[in-house]
C-alpha cells in the first residue's frame, strides 16, 4: 500500500506499546531495550513495543499490564489480538535492540541486562506462537526504528560510535 497522505506519528517512550491501523507510522529509539513489531500484510494492522527489563516481579494476576516488561508487553499485544480477531501466525514480527551502552565497563558473571532483553523477548514471542522474520539484536549503541503499517517496511538506524570529547 501507498504511503497515506495523512498519517498518525506515534514515538513510543520506554514501557510504552501501540497498536494500530494502516494510517500509523510508530517511532522508538533503543539502547538496552528492546523493541519488538507485529505486522498483519492483509489487514495493515500491527503495533510496536519497546520494553525495558525481562519480566516483572509481581505474583498477583494483574488487571492492567505493565509494558516496560517484556512478559507483560506480549500480554499487552495479545490482548490486542483478540481484539482484532487474529492469531500470532498472522503477523510478520520483527525484534531491535539489546544495545550495551557500557562496552568499556567490566563485565560481571550475571547476564547483562540487553542480553536478558534479547533472550526474555525470543523467548515469550515463541512461547505465545510468534515467529521472528527479522531481527537486529545486540552490539554496542543505540538504534532508531521507524515503522510503517501502511506497508510493514521497518526503517532502522545503528548507531554504534562512542562518545568523542571534541577539543575546544
Amino acid at each position: 500500500m501507498n504511503k497515506p497522505e495523512f498519517f498518525l506519528e506515534i514515538f513510543l517512550q520506554p514501557g510504552e506499546l501501540y497498536f494500530g491501523d494502516r494510517e500509523t507510522r510508530i517511532r522508538t529509539v533503543l539502547g538496552s531495550c528492546v523493541a519488538i513489531t507485529l505486522w498483519h500484510p492483509s489487514l495493515y494492522i500491527g503495533g510496536m513495543c519497546h520494553f525495558m527489563l525481562p519480566g516483572s516481579r509481581r505474583r498477583q494476576r494483574a488487571t492492567q499490564f505493565d509494558g516496560r516488561y517484556a512478559d507483560e508487553a506480549l500480554l499487552m499485544f495479545m490482548q490486542e489480538l483478540r481484539k482484532s480477531n487474529t492469531s500470532p501466525k498472522d503477523y510478520e514480527v520483527k525484534m531491535f535492540g539489546g544495545g550495551d551502552q557500557f562496552p568499556g565497563q567490566s563485565k560481571s558473571d550475571r547476564i547483562s541486562v540487553p542480553d536478558s532483553n534479547v533472550i526474555a523477548g525470543r523467548e515469550l514471542l515463541a512461547h505465545h506462537g510468534f515467529k521472528i522474520k527479522a531481527e537486529h539484536l545486540g552490539g554496542t549503541g543505540h538504534r532508531n526504528v521507524i515503522f510503517d503499517l501502511w506497508s510493514g517496511h521497518v526503517w532502522m538506524r545503528h548507531v554504534s560510535k562512542g562518545l568523542e570529547r571534541i577539543q575546544a
